[in-house]
């Protein structure tokens, strides 16, 4: 299973975004280890930030999406994309440890 983790920074240690589609880093797990640090292009700009991780993730084959928070727009995207959104709080090696 590919897990993308909404991320503050890119250590383990960093807290689980709540600004998914704006999100400085995704980190993307799969089987529980760190496969790619992914800094976020669209952290920063205008609208449609949340269609456009949608869509870089599915590109990646992710199965799950975690962050603090989703907007109903990227929520919709990512199920449309056949990613599940998790609205998890804590650090991303916390997140980690539940997920398992």
């Amino acid at each position: 299973m590919k897990v993308a983790i909404a991320s503050e920074g890119k250590e383990l240690s960093s807290a689980v975004s709540d600004r998914a589609g704006r999100a400085p880093f995704y980190l993307i797990f799969e089987d529980g280890k760190l496969v790619e640090a992914w800094q976020n292009p669209f952290s920063v700009g205008g609208g449609g930030a949340g269609f456009g991780v949608a869509e870089v993730l599915r590109k990646k084959h992710v199965n799950v999406a975690v962050a603090s928070k989703f907007g109903p727009n990227m929520k919709a995207a990512l199920q449309d994309a056949g990613i599940e959104p998790k609205e998890v709080s804590g650090t991303v090696e916390d997140v980690l440890s539940r997920l398992a």
